[in-house]
């Protein structure tokens, strides 16, 4: 478990008798913020025949951009800033944690693997969420747990319901991002594991155990790149939704 270790630095002040370090997994968020503001930087060129640089950053963006008309409407469109940084933070962090550095003798971390850094992701959308709901609609907002419809005897229990199914949400939301890469990570270091035990064991069970486990781990390695991306969207469409529902009240 040694890829998800969070270790110091270098200490850098102290606030009421607690020390703050800089640490592995604040240098790699620092690297992903820095890697992201460089492709979206090459990417701002507003050329009339863009480059592939900025047909991507334009490509994603406009991915966003539809895809929160569409689950918002027209007013999503104030939304997407936040929703699309979510969406390329996530997704480069994820990358950058998949890059195979340990040759160079880096070991990559990946930030999203640590419920803090995913929960916290998720605790500022959900909160987002309520001060949309609550400053549109006042309390009103809570007309959402009450569907249209519902019998007046059974509104009690369906209200209790509804609130504790909205109230999982941020929970959800940063376990789902956290289980799908530390899962993955697992999965790869096991396999290489086998890899180099089976390597050491001898020949034959190199050829046999050795190769097989190699060929699962490239194969689950792109398999993970696919996860990364899915996981970015997954996030920022589940957000999306969200804020559909403080929005529109559905």
């Amino acid at each position: 478990m040694h890829q998800f270790e969070v270790q110091k630095i270098a200490h850098l002040f102290d606030i009421n008798g607690h020390e703050v370090w800089l640490t592995n997994s604040a240098v790699w968020m620092l690297l992903t913020g820095v890697v992201l503001w460089l492709f979206m930087l090459g990417g701002m060129k507003r050329e009339l025949v863009p480059g592939r640089w900025q047909a991507a950053v334009e490509g994603f963006t406009g991915f966003i951009s539809s895809m929160m008309t569409t689950n918002i409407g027209q007013e999503g469109r104030k939304y997407t800033p936040f929703v699309f940084s979510l969406f390329m933070f996530i997704l480069f962090a994820n990358v950058l944690g998949l890059l195979p550095l340990g040759v160079l003798g880096l070991h990559p971390f990946t930030v999203t693997s640590h419920l803090a850094v995913t929960g916290l992701l998720a605790v500022v959308s959900f909160a987002i969420v309520l001060v949309v709901g609550f400053w549109r609609h006042k309390l009103h907002f809570f007309s959402l747990f009450v569907p249209h419809g519902t019998p007046l005897p059974m509104i009690p229990f369906i209200f209790v319901v509804e609130l504790l199914s909205f109230l999982v949400r941020p929970f959800s939301l940063g376990l789902r991002l956290f289980v799908a890469m530390t899962a993955g990570h697992i999965l790869l270091k096991v396999l290489a594991g086998f890899v180099i035990n089976a390597t050491n064991a001898g020949a034959v069970t190199g050829l046999t155990v050795g190769l097989a486990s190699f060929t699962l781990m490239t194969g689950i390695s792109a398999l993970e790149i696919l996860v990364a991306g899915i996981q970015a969207y997954v996030f920022a469409l589940l957000t999306s939704l969200y804020l559909n529902d403080a929005v529109n009240l559905h």
